[in-house]
């Protein structure tokens, strides 16, 4: 099956990306621990999201103490490499300089490819984030990452580290959003706009609160589509927001990839965006 061209452009990286990507946060492990018990069928997950065009991948090395990094590995395996947008993370705790560095080529290892988009995952509360950004850079120039980014930081943060670079800038942030956790409409998301930065919605779904929601529903029944896929298709109608929905099952990725190749019109749109604005 070919790929989905259902894709947004993004300036900060000069490229496209799926306007849908995987999350795979609980994939192989927790909270620095592997889990070995369902391999198989996770890369049969990531596989088919890509088939259906989910192309952007989000892992970290925290996720399974970097089993989710192997298994993203494994999975894209066969696919045109450069049709792929992988991210991955580096934990607060690794973000000294030559740590951060160590860090980025063990997550390449387990990846077995270069990392498209590598982000500090937290703010590091003992380490300047200017010893950070050095690292980032010198990962872009030994050619391990190809661009730099941050998650979980207000606009304030990402200024100062945008003020650390000498030769690139931050190309991304990966913050919580969704329909009902819209803290960073006020300042985040309208500071990447301007900035043509790329921006990545993580838990969009609310762990399955929409998925039996009435008034998302009745909007789905006019498209021929699930409360979830509507949800989705939500997000899309945000400039420069890829959300990231979780990866854990086959029935979920292809119903998320039901999102693309169609849009809300203005009127539905706005009236999502209003419903849930009074919730």
């Amino acid at each position: 099956m070919p790929l989905s061209k259902d894709t947004k452009y993004i300036k900060s990286i000069n490229g496209k990306v799926s306007v849908i990507g995987m999350g795979t946060w609980g994939l192989g492990g927790g909270f620095w621990s592997p889990d070995y018990s369902n391999d198989e069928g996770w890369v049969k997950v990531l596989r088919r999201g890509i088939e259906l065009g989910m192309t952007l991948i989000d892992t970290a090395e925290m996720y399974g103490g970097g089993h989710a990094e192997e298994l993203v590995g494994r999975a894209i395996r066969g696919f045109p490499r450069e049709e792929l947008f992988i991210v991955t993370k580096v934990w607060p705790t690794h973000s000294k300089y030559n740590d951060a560095i160590k860090s980025a080529r063990a997550s390449r290892e387990r990846l077995g490819t270069y990392i498209d988009l590598y982000l500090l995952h937290w703010p590091a509360t003992d380490v300047p984030i200017c010893e950070t950004m050095k690292a980032f850079e010198r990962l872009i120039d030994d050619g391990v990452v190809r661009f730099v980014g941050l998650s979980n930081f207000d606009v304030e943060g990402i200024e100062r580290a945008r003020q650390c670079f000498s030769k690139y800038d931050i190309a991304a942030v990966e913050n919580r959003y969704s329909l009902l956790h819209r803290v960073d409409e006020a300042s985040v998301i309208p500071y990447v706009q301007r900035n043509g930065m790329l921006y990545l919605a993580y838990t969009p779904l609310e762990k399955g609160e929409f998925a039996n929601n009435e008034f998302l529903r009745s909007i789905g029944r006019k498209y021929g589509k699930s409360a979830i896929q509507v949800v989705l298709n939500w997000y899309i109608g945000i400039d420069n927001l890829v959300s990231i929905p979780k990866a854990g099952r086959l029935e979920h990725v292809e119903e998320n990839a039901g999102a693309m190749g169609w849009r809300l019109n203005k009127e539905d749109w706005d009236a999502i965006s209003n419903h849930f604005r009074r919730a």
